[in-house]
C-alpha cells in the first residue's frame, strides 16, 4: 500500500483539514506530496491551531500532513510564478484548496499551466466552487453544516440546531476531491491531456443529503428531529440509556426486532399488534420507547452487547479513548505512530485505505520549507547562489 502511487508528483497549496486531508490518502500510498506553502504567513495555519503548539508545528497539522514535503513560495511574486511553471513541467497534478476567486489570481488553471505541461491535472477545492455568487467567499465546514440543512437535522427536538462533533464536509470533500484527481490522471493516460476538476465542500454536503434529497424534492419531505439519535422512520433504531452508559441499537429489518423481544424475555411485545410491523412500531414509537427504555436501563452496556451481538446491530456509545483501544481498530492497525523531533512518538490514526502496510516508512508532518532547497536543487537544477537570492527577495 505504500507503494501504490510511487512515481506519481503532486504540488499541494493547501491549509487546514479538508485539502491536506484529502492529499494525505495519496501521501501514504506513495505518492510524492509537495506541500507548497507562503513564506510570509508562517505556511499552512493548521502549524498553530491550538491546543498543541510548539512553535511553526502542532499536533493538529500532523494529524494531516504524514509522508509530505514542505516548499515555501510565494505565489504573488513574478519568480514565484516562474518557479511554479517550473515545478508544474515535472508533475503530474496541481492541487489547491483556496477560496474559488483564486485559481485565476494566482494562475492555478489548466488554461494556464498546460503550456508547461499538457499533462497536468488542476484540481481545485474550495467552498463554493470556482462558479456561482458566492465563490469569492471562504468556506468551511461548520458554514457548510449550516447552509446544507445538516444542522436543521440533527440534535433533540427540543434543542437548538446542532453539528457533528467531526469535521465531516471537510473530509468528504477531501476523499471527493481525490477521487476527482486520480479520475483525471487516469484520462491522462488515456488522453495524454490533462484538465480542470472544480469540487467544493458546498456541492459535497449538498450531495451528502441523498436519500434524504429525493425524498424532498420529490414528496415535500422535512425530516423531523428525533429524541436520542433515533433514526427517522426505522423503530428501535436509536441510542438507548443502560445502567451504565448508552447502547444504540439498529433494528434494520424485521428479524432484528424479533431477535430484540427474544434476547429481553419479552414475548408480549411480539404479541402486541402495534409493535407488528415497521409502520406500526413507527405510528406507537414513543410508547414502544418507553417500554424498551424501561428495560434497557436494568442491565449495564456490557451485559446488554453479550445478550444482543450476534442477533441485534448493536454498538455501546464509547468514549474517544475508548473507540480507539477498540480491539477491531487495533486488529486492523488503524493506530500508527511516527517519530518527531519535537513532539517525539507521535500516534495516530491512519487512513482507512485497507491493505498491507508498513508504517516503518511513515513520515512526520514536514517542518515549514523543510525540502525547499532539495525540490530546488533537484527538480529546477538551481545552484546555491540562485536559491539563496531567491530566499533574499522573499520568493522562497
Amino acid at each position: 500500500m505504500n507503494h501504490l502511487l510511487q512515481g506519481f508528483r503532486i504540488l499541494a497549496i493547501e491549509q487546514f483539514g479538508a485539502g491536506p486531508f484529502g492529499t494525505l490518502h495519496l501521501a501514504d500510498l506513495g505518492a510524492e506530496v509537495i506541500k507548497i506553502e507562503d513564506p510570509h504567513s508562517g505556511g499552512d495555519i493548521a502549524r498553530t491551531v491550538p491546543p498543541f503548539v510548539d512553535g511553526d508545528d502542532s499536533l493538529y497539522f500532523q494529524s494531516f500532513n504524514r509522508n509530505k514535503r514542505s516548499l515555501t513560495l510565494d505565489l504573488k511574486q513574478p519568480e514565484g510564478q516562474v518557479i511554479l511553471h517550473g515545478l508544474a513541467a515535472q508533475a503530474d497534478a496541481l492541487f489547491y484548496n483556496l477560496r474559488g476567486d483564486q485559481a485565476q489570481k494566482l494562475g492555478l488553471l489548466y488554461e494556464h499551466l498546460k503550456a508547461h505541461n499538457p499533462r497536468i491535472v488542476c484540481c481545485s477545492l474550495s467552498g463554493f466552487g470556482l462558479t456561482g455568487p458566492r465563490a469569492a467567499e471562504p468556506g468551511y465546514d461548520y458554514l457548510m453544516q449550516a447552509y446544507a440543512g445538516w444542522m436543521s437535522l440533527t440534535g433533540d427536538p427540543d434543542g437548538p440546531p446542532t453539528k457533528s462533533g467531526l469535521s465531516t464536509v471537510d473530509y468528504a470533500a477531501g476523499l471527493a476531491a481525490m477521487t476527482g484527481l486520480l479520475a483525471g490522471l487516469l484520462r491522462v493516460q488515456r488522453t495524454g491531456q490533462g484538465c480542470d476538476l472544480d469540487i467544493s465542500l458546498h456541492d459535497t454536503a449538498i450531495s451528502l443529503l441523498n436519500y434524504v434529497a429525493i425524498w424532498a424534492l420529490n414528496r415535500d419531505y422535512a425530516p423531523p428531529r428525533v429524541a436520542n439519535s433515533a433514526h427517522p422512520t426505522l423503530t428501535p433504531a436509536q441510542a438507548f440509556e443502560t445502567a451504565d452508559g448508552w447502547l444504540v441499537v439498529f433494528c434494520a429489518k424485521e428479524k432484528f426486532w424479533r431477535n430484540l423481544a427474544q434476547a429481553m424475555d419479552a414475548p408480549e411485545l411480539l404479541a402486541n399488534p402495534r409493535y407488528a410491523t415497521f409502520a406500526t412500531r413507527l405510528q406507537h414509537r414513543g410508547e414502544l420507547v418507553a417500554e424498551l427504555q424501561a428495560r434497557f436501563r436494568q442491565w449495564s452496556t456490557a451485559a446488554w452487547l453479550d445478550r444482543l451481538r450476534g442477533q441485534v446491530p448493536c454498538a455501546p456509545v464509547n468514549s474517544l479513548a475508548e473507540a480507539l483501544a477498540d480491539p477491531q481498530a487495533q486488529a486492523r492497525g488503524m493506530i500508527t505512530s511516527v517519530t518527531h523531533p519535537r513532539f517525539g512518538e507521535v500516534r495516530q490514526v491512519r487512513t482507512a485505505l485497507g491493505g498491507p502496510r508498513n508504517p516503518a516508512q511513515d513520515r512526520p508532518g514536514p517542518a515549514l520549507g523543510a525540502d525547499t532547497d532539495d525540490i530546488l536543487h533537484a527538480l529546477l537544477r538551481l545552484d546555491d547562489d540562485a536559491i539563496e537570492s531567491l530566499r533574499q527577495k522573499g520568493v522562497i
